[in-house]
């Protein structure tokens, strides 16, 4: 088995945690985030009074427990990869399970609000709101449904390499929750 020193020179992706590979994922992931996010604060100057009405409908205790929930899962990952750094690798899988516990708590909160959301219904908010809330929070999701596999994966495939990667990816989920969070919940 190769080690990152034994791979072809990556310039300075070399020097970060992780197979290289996954920083050029996870900067093509936050360009799509950003282009989303870039999409819907246009959006929301087009029409500032409809997204605010739209905005209030939101659970925000719910988003703000998610926040905590992801980044609580975020200590979790790291802590994972320092105790895979000092062999512990029980206590990194452990650790491991909780992030991916906490990240299923997550979208179960998520699903409460998008049942709220189906149930109670959308009629009379902006509809450009209502897309481009389920689309941002559906495939930052969809990305934490990724996250939870990686993880299981690299608990099982207990290295450190791949450990920093999983948890490079885990921590990108992370970040573009706490911006995705203040943006759709908060912001006018």
């Amino acid at each position: 088995m190769s080690t990152k020193a034994e791979n072809d020179d990556w310039g300075p992706l070399s020097a970060l945690p992780g197979n290289p590979m996954i920083w050029l994922l996870i900067l093509s992931e936050l360009v799509v985030f950003g282009i989303g996010l870039a999409g819907f604060v246009i959006a929301r100057d087009l029409d500032p009074a409809g997204f605010a009405r739209a905005q209030d409908s939101l659970d925000r205790l719910a988003g703000a427990i998610n926040t905590m929930v992801l980044m609580t899962s975020g200590l979790c990952a790291a802590l994972a990869v320092e105790a895979r750094g000092r062999g512990r690798i029980a206590a990194s899988r452990g650790w491991l399970a909780g992030a991916g516990l906490l990240g299923t708590v997550f979208l179960f909160i998520k699903a409460l609000e998008y049942r709220d959301k189906i149930i109670h219904g959308t009629a009379g908010l902006n509809e450009t709101f209502i897309t481009l809330y389920f689309l941002l929070t559906g495939f930052h999701a969809a990305h934490v449904v990724l996250g939870i596999i990686i993880l299981a994966v690299v608990g099982w495939k207990n290295t450190l390499e791949n450990l920093e990667t999983g948890a490079a990816f885990w921590h990108m989920v992370d970040l573009i929750w706490v911006i995705l969070f203040p943006v759709v919940y908060l912001m006018r």
